[in-house]
């Protein structure tokens, strides 16, 4: 009996292991399946000449911007036109309800044919001599009443229309149709977007490098063009926080294809550094980590895609970009955006 149950027993024994073992498996593949790659901006390293070119990210602002408005209170009958259409100067843009301007006015009208009747009522007294002067001064001060409330009244009237003061594109609406406008409430701007400007923030141990006429070049992905960049309006107060002045870069905008709001890569080329033309490894500010114990980092991509911490040193800044001196190489593939939810071998997408 005893011989019988042994190898029955082993069996047993064998056919649990290999389930146990099959569960395993089973458990870790489910891990691996479950495990959701983290979407991540990259960057493939590239080298960078340094010929003095400092590159910063500005914003597209219109040359200047007029806010259209009524000059009373009232409800919008009418808005004529869209944001982003071309409008010329004296296009009409909007009505106001005008049954109020239009009762004023009748009124104002009465008023005028009753003052002018006394007038020439009065006058003929007045040529008789039979009428006190001080009256007939009374009777022409009416008059002159009539016709300033009168004038009031068509005003009030006319201005229940809204004209465009200048011509250009119309920005944005801030009043509808059917709701109040308040007086002096703009209800839509007017932009001038002939000509644009780049808005550039600028750090302060930088801004002495940059005059006037310092040579620009200006790159929108917005509508994948490049502009050269004109004269330049440099601001006089710095951020109390970012410790940056602002710039602005005047650009010509033939056929209006720059728009008020759109990301610009601006770079500039400073005189004093047109010398140095090393070729460098540069990768954004923001790319570049500190760990607890100080040394700095980046967070590169392997073959897998896995993401690694991978030690650096730095250089020299230059603009929104740090010189990498050591730790990375050319075509190595690094995170520039994405980089806060990952761990060391979090696989990423990108």
């Amino acid at each position: 009996m005893k011989k019988i149950y042994f190898p029955i027993l082993f069996l047993l024994v064998i056919g649990a292991s290999c389930a146990d073992k099959q569960k395993d498996d089973k458990n870790k593949l489910t891990n691996q399946e479950q495990q959701v790659p983290t979407r991540v901006k990259t960057e493939v390293v590239a080298t960078t000449t340094g010929e003095g070119a400092q590159t910063y990210v500005g914003i597209v602002e219109e040359n200047e911007a007029t806010a259209v408005s009524f000059t009373s209170m009232g409800v919008v009958k009418r808005l004529l036109v869209d944001e982003g259409q071309a409008v010329s100067k004296g296009q009409l843009i909007a009505e106001m309800d005008d049954t109020q301007a239009r009762n004023l006015l009748a009124g104002a009208e009465a008023q005028m044919t009753q003052a002018n009747d006394a007038l020439q009522r009065y006058g003929q007294l007045h040529e008789n001599g039979s009428l006190p002067e001080v009256q007939w001064v009374e009777v022409q001060s009416k008059v002159a009443q009539a016709q300033s409330q009168l004038e009031v009244a068509k005003k009030n009237l006319a201005d229940c229309k809204l004209f465009a003061p200048v011509s250009g594109i119309i920005g944005k609406k801030q009043v509808g149709a059917g709701e109040t406008a308040m007086p002096s409430q703009a209800v839509v701007s007017i932009l001038n977007i002939n000509k644009v400007k780049v808005k550039v923030a600028i750090p302060e141990a930088e801004i002495s490098g940059i005059g006037t006429n310092t040579p620009s070049y200006i790159k929108v992905d917005a509508i994948n063009q490049r502009f050269t960049g004109g004269q330049i309006e440099k601001g006089v107060q710095a951020d109390a926080l970012t410790h940056t002045y602002d710039i602005r870069i005047n650009v010509v905008n033939t056929g209006h294809k720059l728009l008020p709001g759109m990301v610009a890569s601006v770079t500039f080329t400073l005189a004093s550094q047109q010398t140095s033309d090393v070729a460098l490894l540069t990768v954004p500010v923001t790319a570049v980590q500190k760990k607890a114990s100080g040394k700095l980092f980046v967070w590169s991509v392997d073959e897998y895609n896995n993401a690694h911490r991978t030690d650096v040193t730095i250089g020299e800044t230059m603009g929104n970009r740090i010189v990498i001196t050591s730790g990375i190489s050319i075509d190595q593939r690094i995170v520039i955006e994405g980089y806060q939810k990952l761990s060391e071998g979090t696989k990423v997408i990108f």
